[in-house]
């Protein structure tokens, strides 16, 4: 069993930076794909970004591609994600997702993963 908890969200204005971190307990870390989503207000929950569990593959879907980045410290059991040049659209509450070792180096998919935090706020104002 995983669990896992972020930390880092905020109310900022357009164009800075928050990291967004997440703790995840258990010894099996390093051997888990991890994630992040974000889910909008009135909206369904989307793919941001993913990572291989060492950390050298990563994948970002377009709208975030050149602003977010995705990183994991395995001996700290932490993946986050710094996310520059903020845009009011990136308001959502965003959750990190740790699926266990499979077939695949990262995945894009809510039902790929297997464990999920309660997630952190992002709100960007213009």
């Amino acid at each position: 069993q995983v669990q896992l908890v972020e930390s880092g969200g905020g109310l900022v204005q357009a164009g800075v930076s928050l990291r967004l971190s997440c703790a995840a307990s258990g010894r099996t870390f390093s051997n888990y794909a991890m994630g992040w989503f974000r889910q909008a207000p009135g909206k369904e929950r989307e793919f941001v970004a993913a990572i291989n569990w060492s950390g050298d593959t990563t994948y970002y879907t377009d709208s975030v591609k050149g602003r977010f980045t995705i990183s994991r410290d395995n001996a700290k059991n932490t993946v986050y994600l710094q996310m520059n040049s903020l845009k009011p659209e990136d308001t959502a509450l965003y959750y990190c997702a740790a699926r266990r070792p499979g077939s695949y180096s990262y995945y894009t998919k809510i039902n790929d993963y297997h464990y999920w935090g309660q997630g952190t706020q992002v709100t960007v104002s213009s």
